[in-house]
């Protein structure tokens, strides 16, 4: 809010302020109406207590509302909203009272009465402020969610698009021509393992997490295929055990397809990828032997899908390090109830 929009707030809170006091001590106050001195000290004092009320209670709210979400703790908001606002109330009543006393050398007589009345109009006013807080964290959630809802969306599309390249099925299909004078057996098993990796992007692509159990065993089609193209060229080493924990669907896949892609893969110099488990997180690491030229054009939505389609699923980020040679990519686990 600027400094021109908060000037206006604080004045149309002030003409209000000074219409309620006015209306307050002209209904509360019987002897007022005859002595404007007295009317006019009363009317003061009032409005100086609905606008700390107004405008202590709106900050108060919205300290609360920063800390507390309407959305995901309603009632525990409600409770402490209304404990807080009782609290603010009966010391700035009580505290008003005696520094006006104090000041002006002007006795209210009890407490109660002024308090109780300040408790009902603070109430109402408190009333409005909680339901507008209410209302803008509702509508900012929808907004939200709404957004990440399209941006879901365009990361499951951009991951499918990533998953069922020509590339892949193109030198599948170069290696299963081979596999077919060579070794029949062996072309027949390559043949069912192509048709499960395929079944698996098509059964998840509208899934947002799966069993990391269902993934691994993904993975074991995909690396035969891979095995068969690569020979001893490519070493694939997992030593992952959380299999009840999730992941997003096709991640460890993509990371192991970057790695290929990007790196030589040779008898020189053979690729190394190890997937093991750091606390909360699945690492990918590969040897780090980047191509001079890349035969396979990046399509440019490998880490980054992975790291929209992580906003979504997991409050840890994904961390991506260059680091002794090594290129390192930590995926959070994610543990769904």
């Amino acid at each position: 809010m600027n400094a021109v929009s908060t000037l206006k707030e604080y004045l149309k809170i002030f003409l209000i302020s000074v219409v309620g006091a006015c209306i307050m001590t002209y209904l509360s106050c019987s002897s007022c109406s005859n002595d404007l001195n007295r009317f006019a000290t009363t009317s003061l004092f009032s409005t100086l207590m609905w606008m700390i009320m107004w405008i202590g209670n709106d900050r108060l709210t919205h300290v609360i509302s920063l800390r507390i979400s309407w959305v995901d703790h309603p009632i525990k908001r409600l409770v402490v909203g209304v404990i807080s606002t009782v609290i603010f109330t009966i010391l700035v009543a009580i505290g008003l009272l005696k520094s006006w006393e104090y000041s002006w050398n002007i006795k209210f007589g009890s407490y109660n009465e002024f308090v109780i009345i300040s408790l009902i109009i603070t109430f109402l006013i408190s009333l409005f402020l909680h339901g507008r807080e209410f209302l803008l964290q509702w509508k900012r959630s929808a907004v939200e969610a709404e957004k990440y809802q399209k941006e879901s969306i365009m990361a499951q599309y951009n991951s499918l698009k990533s998953q069922v390249n020509p590339h892949f099925l193109f030198n599948s299909l170069n290696a299963l021509t081979n596999l077919v004078y060579e070794d029949q057996d062996k072309a027949a098993k390559f043949i069912k393992q192509l048709s499960e990796v395929y079944r698996y992007v098509l059964d998840t692509q509208s899934k947002e997490v799966v069993p990391l159990k269902e993934e691994l065993e993904f993975l074991d089609s995909y690396l035969f295929l891979q095995k068969i193209r690569f020979g001893d060229n490519l070493n694939i080493e997992v030593e992952l055990t959380k299999t009840q924990s999730m992941l997003a669907p096709l991640a460890l896949q993509l990371l192991i397809e970057n790695a290929i892609k990007h790196n030589i893969v040779s008898s020189d110099d053979p690729l190394t990828i190890r997937l093991t488990e750091q606390g909360k997180f699945i690492v990918v690491e590969n040897s780090l032997q980047r191509k001079t030229t890349i035969g396979e054009p990046s399509q440019g939505i490998g880490l980054e899908n992975i790291r929209n389609r992580y906003k979504f699923l997991s409050p840890l980020p994904v961390e991506v390090n260059e680091t002794d040679g090594k290129f390192i990519v930590k995926l959070p686990l994610i543990e769904v109830e």
